[in-house]
Parts: C-alpha cells; sequence; structure tokens
C-alpha cells in the first residue's frame, strides 16, 4: 500500500473529526485512479472498525444518469454503511455532526442470505432480499464545498454521512419498485419527486451492480445488511432547523430533521 493512501485516509479522517473539509485529492494527485480511492476508504473503514464500530451494509451512489454525467462517469460507486451512522426515523442529526449536509430519498433492501459477485442477477438479488423499506440518506463530504470528481466521492466512502429508515418492511413480490413513486419535502414544501426506474432502470440492478463490484475486493453482502439502493431524485441541501420527509407509494414514509 503506498505512503500516499494512508495519508489521504488520515487526511479525510482529520476532516470528519475536526469538521473542517480539506481540499480535493485529486488536487493533489490528478492521477488518483478508482482503485486506489477505494483503497483509501476501505483504510479508513478498517480503522472505524478496529476503534469498535460495526460494518452494517453498504450504499450505492451516482445510479441516476444526472448525476454521473455531472462527475464525467459511466458507473455507480459504493460506500460502507457504520452503525454510528443509524438515525432513528423521526429523528434528529446534529448539524455540529456533518460539515455539508444533503439529503436523498431511496430505497433500502434488507437481505436474507448473502450475495456475493460476480454474475449476480437482478434474480439472485430478488431471492436474497428479506424486504424494502423507504430510506433518507444524510450524504456529506469531507471535501470542500463539494469541489469533487469520483476518486474524490470514492476515497470519502462515497460521500456519507447518516441514514433513517422508516416506513413498513414491504416484499418484492408486493410492489413494483421500477414504478414506485416518491415525494420528498422540505419543511413542507415539496423538494422534488422521483420513480423506481431513476436508479439504474430499477433499484434491484443497482444491488446486482454492488454485489458484483464488490467481487474486485473479495467483499460480499451479507445476511442482514441494509443496502441504500442509491437516490431516486436529487439531493437536497440540509442546514439546522430543517426536516425533510419522503413518501413512497406502498411503503410509506421516512423523516428526520436537523
Amino acid at each position: 500500500m503506498g505512503a500516499n493512501i494512508k495519508q489521504y485516509a488520515a487526511q479525510l479522517a482529520e476532516a470528519e473529526f475536526s469538521g473542517t473539509g480539506v481540499l480535493p485529492i485529486t488536487a493533489d494527485n490528478a492521477g488518483l485512479t478508482i482503485e486506489e480511492a477505494y483503497q483509501i476508504q476501505l483504510e479508513n473503514i478498517k480503522r472505524k472498525v478496529e476503534s469498535g464500530q460495526k460494518i452494517v451494509g453498504k450504499k450505492i451512489g451516482l445510479t441516476s444518469l444526472a448525476m454521473q454525467r455531472l462527475l464525467g462517469v459511466d458507473e455507480p460507486d459504493y460506500g460502507h454503511l457504520l452503525d454510528s451512522m443509524v438515525v432513528e426515523n423521526g429523528g434528529a442529526v446534529s448539524i455540529e455532526k456533518v460539515l455539508q449536509p444533503k439529503v436523498e430519498a431511496e430505497i433500502a433492501f434488507v437481505l436474507k442470505k448473502e450475495l456475493k459477485g460476480p454474475n449476480v442477477t437482478a434474480l439472485d438479488v430478488i431471492q436474497a432480499t428479506d424486504y424494502v423499506v423507504p430510506a433518507l440518506e444524510i450524504v456529506d463530504s469531507r471535501i470542500k464545498d463539494w469541489k469533487i470528481k469520483l476518486p474524490d466521492t470514492i476515497a470519502d466512502n462515497a460521500s456519507s454521512g447518516f441514514y433513517v429508515l422508516g416506513g413498513k418492511p414491504a416484499r418484492l413480490s408486493e410492489i413494483d419498485l421500477e414504478l414506485i413513486g416518491m415525494v420528498l419535502t422540505k419543511n413542507g414544501e415539496v423538494a422534488n419527486t422521483g420513480v423506481g426506474a431513476a436508479a439504474l432502470g430499477n433499484p434491484i440492478n443497482c444491488v446486482a451492480w454492488l454485489a458484483n463490484r464488490l467481487a474486485d475486493f473479495d467483499i460480499s453482502l451479507k445476511k442482514g445488511e441494509v443496502i441504500l439502493s442509491g437516490a431516486l431524485s436529487a439531493a437536497v441541501e440540509a442546514q439546522a432547523g430543517d426536516s425533510f420527509t419522503a413518501r413512497f407509494a406502498h411503503i410509506g414514509q421516512v423523516s428526520v430533521h436537523f
């Protein structure tokens, strides 16, 4: 492992601890590869696990074509979910624990058996899923002013902050995730709307992509893990005093305030 991997990981860890964003890693190292960026991410996850935190799932980012075009990429990315990131439905996130938060609405999968790539199909995902629920992800960046390129967000654990699960658990046999509609409100006003098809055509495809991508690192999606399958609409900025609620057809709602 190159010395710069540990150095960049330490910079991001310090930014999170101090609450002060850092310059993009790609500004210092324009040639940083995707694989090196994941090594930086894994270095900080390893540190957190060694300090007593537990990996409870994964998150998928950049699942919409709009976001991929924005960053000039042609595939999603992923990050790790830790038990320290969980917020109760209707709960509060202290603005002092985040740097520059935004809120996204998505579908969360909870697995009843392991998924390990390569060659995981949508059918494999359906068979491995216990249930789905509505979720809010509080994305955050340790990179100053969100001036990120793909390797920056990957290194920064896919710009993850916290997440909230809500609604009522639903079996995949009961709903059509491709057609499921979502309305995200901020302080009671509609902020945006989305549909399941916005995430790689179907959130199930996102989970299959993730299982196959993780095979490159010999990592699997484990029984009981939560998988945030990707935003169904644009992220909305959050400030102290803001409240957000996402309402999904058939599976209920989820909310958080700052």
